[in-house]
């Protein structure tokens, strides 16, 4: 038992402040509230002890279930598990709308401001004149002239919270915020970080697979608040049912004050991934060489090369062993620790397809300001 209980707790940190923390809250509010002589809450002047260890243990295993389900928990979240397909379908549309309104709304004010100050180009002329003349794009864009720099890096930061392609895009935002890092290495690499993951995680500089961690314990802490109360609150609501509430005006209130938390704790998971991010973002760029390097390889200079290279270590660690893998060989570093020449880029460097759990093919880069004119979405 004690074996099983190091195993749980290897995360230490992270699983403390991410996942059992926010169970204590979730037990105190329902050994309080809905439950205190169940809990023994209601005697502490006459039962510390017990209560105490009522709430210590109970924090603790509802903290273990909720680590140990973290992944269907995500999942749900995201909207890759449990959703009806219209519905996925719908809600994957709307922010896909969004996406792109966000993306016309930041290129508009962008040019708007260079045009007060005499930087817009002739070339960029048509586009903000298109921008002006769309119905929705042009009240949105007086709008966010009005609120200011301070305003538009905000959006600039919704907007980014997206996968930059088109078909990554996700049903919900949680799932968009992760997705947009999940591809980051595919879309600038073809290294596909999700397939690659362990790996990487083992040859990135200690530094950053800290800070990697260290972001997403914020996250898990909201999230597992979030299920937490989910949880409280149907068991409340369970035991209103059936008259075993004591006191009923409180516990009704306190359902009702969970449901608006349970929004609040998702807004502010979806936010705390900017950082969560930001290090994966930092493990690919930052990790490349090393893990190349783990995996007897050097990055070539060229990067339609690197791209071609990172393909294949995908395919091979994905999909196994496979002649055309051979390919691999031109990248590999020699006894005297020099890289073989690489071939010429064949010009075909994008999979065919991709695993829906994989990094996804990305968008080629960002679009600049001036490259297209208003989404038809928009």
């Amino acid at each position: 038992m004690t074996g099983i209980f190091q195993s749980a707790l290897s995360g230490g940190r992270a699983l403390l402040v991410g996942w059992i923390l926010p169970s204590l809250v979730n037990v105190l509010i329902f050994g309080f509230v809905v439950a205190p002589k169940l809990s023994g809450f209601g005697a502490l002047n006459t039962e510390t002890t017990r209560a105490a260890i009522f709430g210590l243990a109970a924090s603790a295993v509802l903290g273990l279930v909720l680590a140990a389900l973290q992944t269907p928990l995500y999942r749900i979240l995201e909207g890759y598990l449990g959703w009806p397909m219209r519905l996925a379908q719908a809600r994957r549309r709307r922010h896909l709308a969004r996406k792109h309104l966000l993306r016309n709304r930041v290129d508009a004010a962008t040019l708007a401001r260079k045009e007060d100050a005499g930087r817009l180009t002739d070339a960029d002329r048509p586009v903000l004149d298109a921008f002006r003349a769309h119905p929705i794009i042009n009240r949105f864009l007086v709008k966010d002239l009005r609120k200011g720099t301070i305003w538009l890096a905000l959006l600039d930061e919704r907007f980014h919270r997206y996968p930059l392609d088109d078909r990554q895009v996700a049903p919900t935002q949680l799932g968009n915020a992760i997705r947009r890092f999940e591809e980051y290495g595919h879309d600038r690499y073809r290294l596909d970080s999700q397939t690659l993951w362990h790996e990487l995680n083992a040859a990135v500089p200690e530094p950053a697979r800290k800070q990697t961690d260290d972001t997403r314990m914020s996250v898990d802490f909201f999230i597992s608040l979030l299920y937490g109360h989910l949880v409280v609150a149907v068991t409340a609501a369970a035991c209103l049912a059936g008259g075993l509430a004591e006191r009923t005006g409180l516990t009704t209130a306190t359902i009702a004050a969970l449901i608006l938390l349970t929004m609040l704790w998702y807004r502010l998971a979806v936010q705390a991934t900017d950082e969560w991010a930001g290090a994966v973002r930092a493990m690919v760029n930052l990790g490349r060489h090393p893990l190349a390097a783990a995996f007897g390889l050097s990055v070539p200079r060229e990067m339609d090369d690197e791209r071609t290279m990172w393909r294949l270590v995908g395919e091979l660690v994905r999909d196994g062993h496979d002649p055309r893998l051979a390919a691999l060989d031109a990248f590999r570093v020699t006894a005297e620790g020099q890289a073989v020449e690489p071939p010429a880029p064949s010009g075909d460097s994008v999979p065919a397809a991709t695993p829906s759990d994989s990094g996804g093919p990305g968008a080629d880069g960002q679009r600049e300001a001036s490259g297209k004119l208003p989404h038809a979405d928009a």
